[in-house]
């Protein structure tokens, strides 16, 4: 028997193109109508990008396809645009989070290239500036916001209307799911949970004003990072790679994310460039010249080459940032400098 909850079932298996959730759960599906045998099916979408109606369409032909005995099906959109770009400025968009002027994301296209380092000494670098800064650890199956801050022992509050005021260090306000549980405690939760929290610590932290929120996003491009960029309009986003090509292969897929949700990118950093020994020496451990040949492929900038640096590896671990230093005595944190003045520049 065809009736709407045997749509609806059939259209769950329909995923937003690029993505692994579907477009029922992301709550696409406004309407569903049922003639006899005949199906009316209405989406909502705000895109510019014709190409996502178009594979929406098709998966969702292919789907009612299988239901037994359907007979016509009739698909129709409401189609919508994002937030415009602020007058006068086409790479920053408007925020919906009240107070915070700028949201920069950082992203990588996987795991261990070191972009929640690069992410917590970015929002320090620009909170040196003179600048109000705080930062969201939106990876909540491997938060280390709190432990790169030195903050696990303290815990966000929440007011009586259920409202997280974050927590505060090195200049920083910050909320991560890593202040809310104990070191050896896992996050066991589905996808369509695991978005409502990051919801949660974009809509119901009371961040105050800000000049900018950092988003230091999970890797890959998954549920929650179409989550956050349907939640919020984003500023600008800096990519994290390593030189080695298995990294710039992800590296890749972020960017097309975020030019496919027309997200601005503000450049690409190098991580892990290379080695100095005691002598002076530079070791490319990682290749050598791979993000620049990225960067001029993808048409966006190099913002920064970041060596190797034991202090820097130390430092996090110990929740002392290398961007606390001095920039006039330390190199590494000199480099976080310019990173920041770079992506000042870039979104305003």
């Amino acid at each position: 028997m065809i009736n709407e909850e045997s749509v609806r079932e059939k259209l769950k298996k329909v995923n937003y193109p690029g993505f692994s959730r579907d477009i029922v759960s992301f709550g696409l599906i406004k309407r569903i109508t049922v003639s006899g045998n005949d199906v009316l099916v209405l989406v909502s979408l705000a895109t510019r990008d014709p190409a996502v109606p178009r594979a929406i369409h098709q998966g969702i032909e292919e789907a009612l396809a299988t239901l037994e005995g359907v007979g016509r099906v009739e698909i129709d959109f409401d189609l919508k645009d994002p937030p415009e770009p602020v007058a006068g400025n086409p790479a920053a968009a408007q925020t919906s989070i009240p107070g915070v002027k700028k949201v920069i994301a950082v992203a990588s296209g996987k795991g261990g290239v070191g972009k929640s380092t690069v992410a917590v000494n970015l929002a320090i670098a620009l909170s040196r500036t003179g600048a109000k800064v705080g930062i969201c650890d939106c990876d909540l199956y491997g938060p280390s916001i709190a432990l790169m801050l030195g903050a696990t022992d303290q815990q966000p509050m929440a007011t009586e209307h259920n409202e997280i005021i974050p927590i505060e260090a090195h200049g920083l306000k910050a909320i991560s799911m890593g202040f809310l549980l104990s070191e050896d405690s896992p996050v066991i939760v589905r996808g369509p949970l695991a978005t409502r929290y990051t919801q949660q610590f974009l809509r119901q932290c009371l961040w105050g004003e800000l000049d900018y929120l950092i988003l230091d996003l999970p890797p890959g491009t998954g549920d929650i990072q179409l989550t956050i960029v349907q939640t919020v309009s984003i500023s600008g986003s800096v990519i994290v790679t390593t030189p080695q090509e298995v990294a710039l292969i992800d590296a890749r897929k972020a960017v097309a994310m975020f030019q496919k949700v027309h997200v601005p990118i503000t450049g690409l950093v190098e991580n892990m460039a290379w080695f100095e020994c005691e002598h002076g020496t530079k070791y490319p451990i990682f290749g050598e010249g791979g993000g620049t040949a990225e960067a001029e492929r993808l048409g966006v900038p190099v913002l920064v080459q970041i060596p190797i640096d034991i202090a820097t590896r130390d430092r996090a671990d110990r929740g002392e940032p290398i961007a606390t230093l001095d920039p006039s005595t330390n190199p590494i944190s000199a480099v976080f400098s310019v990173l920041a003045e770079k992506v000042m520049a870039a979104v305003g």
